[in-house]
């Protein structure tokens, strides 16, 4: 059974987390900053359907994205070039985090995967947001947002919450300069927390527990990044030529 939590409860060692379902730690409390903050330096993230208490999760394994992993596809290498001589494309930090929030929040077809954004974990990360520790990463197509996400930024560490796309490779894009401006700042890891066949595509693999707790613990203890809202830049070195991309010469 879970630990139930009460307003000044603290979380129990990730150790106690069960097997099924896989993860499940513990269920109550709320989402003040300081609960969640708490969470998230100890590896813990809330996830909970509409009508559900607050559940909280630590999975083993844990889905991570090592930036200096990361592995678009040809295809994506391509836009990426493309996309950095596009004056009418744009990447963009914090010019729309609640849109994006909204826009991840929405139902996709038959899919669940934008309805555990509550309207209760909307409002907990736009007050985060506001505190400097929750950012959006946008991609703008025509003046339009077209794509992006949005995550928990402690220390030299990213959690990664959520995507959204509205054009092809929109939210890929959005990925993309977020690990470059990682790499640029030292950060070794991106939390994506649950394994999905996405993430694994662009580089994402498991780790254990153990192992994922012991990163958390030394990169968020770092000085947090310079986080300033407005255009991305591209990372030359994420777009670059793969030499799988040349075709062989004909013989």
């Amino acid at each position: 059974m879970p630990a139930l939590l009460g307003p000044d409860t603290p979380f129990p060692p990730l150790d106690q987390a069960l097997e099924h379902p896989p993860g499940l730690l513990a269920v109550g409390a709320d989402l003040s900053l300081e609960r969640l903050r708490d969470a998230y330096m100890r590896g813990i993230f809330p996830w909970y359907l509409p009508g559900e208490p607050i559940l909280w999760w630590s999975p083993d394994p844990r889905m991570v994205l090592f930036t200096d992993r990361f592995s678009p596809s040809h295809s994506l290498r391509k836009k990426l070039r493309q996309v950095a001589r596009d004056p009418a494309v744009e990447v963009r930090v914090d010019t729309a985090f609640e849109q994006v929030m909204r826009a991840c929040a929405a139902p996709r077809g038959d899919e669940r995967s934008g309805t555990w954004i509550t309207a209760p974990m909307q409002r907990a990360y736009r007050q985060w947001h506001v505190l400097g520790q929750v950012h959006s990463i946008e991609t703008w197509m025509d003046g339009e947002l077209a794509g992006g996400l949005y995550g928990v930024s402690l220390g030299r560490m990213f959690y990664g919450e959520s995507m959204f796309t509205r054009a092809t490779d929109a939210s890929k894009i959005a990925l993309a300069y977020l690990v470059g401006f990682l790499r640029r700042h030292g950060v070794a890891m991106i939390d994506c927390q649950q394994d999905t066949r996405h993430l694994s595509s662009l580089g994402g693999h498991v780790i254990a527990r153990a192992e994922f707790e012991r990163l958390i613990v030394k990169s968020t203890r770092l000085p947090g990044l310079p986080w300033r809202a407005g255009r991305l830049l591209p990372s030359g070195e994420i777009a670059a030529r793969d030499p799988s991309d040349v075709a062989a010469p004909a013989g």
